[in-house]
């Protein structure tokens, strides 16, 4: 089951975790793992992609950087993989602002510094068990750098999940923008 990857490889040293939010940001990051010096993985769950439109030439990806998507005020919500596209409306509703984390390890400790310095809250939203996740970095990273700007980590239970369809098993999790938006106005 894919819900423990995150957490299992960022543990691994010197390991790069690429986590692309559609199909193009996906091959761009294949080629960017396939031309690094070490142990990569690209993460991306099963099913389809949102359906961009695909792109023809390829470009690699700085590592580590993550990208404004949405400016907004207040909350920032930092989006791995392809919790981007909930992320983003529920962004839209709550006039948040939201960010394409795009890696996992390393992260934008540069990124997460600053939204944690100009938002009164921050959340990440992960498809993965917030147990060691991408979440749990960004806890980590703030922890390091002396912020005590309130963190909630969205993402699985701390269990195994029952197969299903995956846009409602995760609709079950509060990971789609309405789960998003309710776990923030909570």
């Amino acid at each position: 089951q894919g819900a423990f990857d995150l957490s299992f490889l960022r543990c691994i040293p010197g390991m790069t975790i690429l986590a692309p939010a559609d199909e193009n940001e996906c091959r761009n990051m294949l080629l960017t793992a396939f031309d690094l010096n070490g142990p990569a993985a690209v993460r991306y769950p099963r099913g389809s992609g949102p359906g961009v439109k695909e792109q023809s030439k390829m470009e690699k990806i700085p590592i580590g950087k993550a990208e404004v998507r949405l400016d907004g005020v207040d909350v920032a919500i930092m989006s791995f993989g392809t919790m981007l596209a909930p992320s983003l409306e529920a962004g839209r509703s709550l006039n948040a602002t939201v960010v394409n984390m795009r890696s996992v390890k390393p992260l934008d400790s540069e990124m997460i510094c600053a939204l944690a310095t100009s938002h009164d809250l921050l959340v990440t939203v992960e498809e993965n068990t917030t147990h060691g996740g991408a979440g749990s970095g960004v806890a980590e990273t703030l922890a390091e750098f002396g912020f005590t700007t309130p963190l909630i980590i969205l993402g699985l239970p701390d269990r195994h999940i029952e197969h299903g369809d995956a846009t409602e098993v995760l609709a079950d999790r509060g990971l789609n923008s309405e789960g998003i938006i309710r776990s923030i106005t909570d």
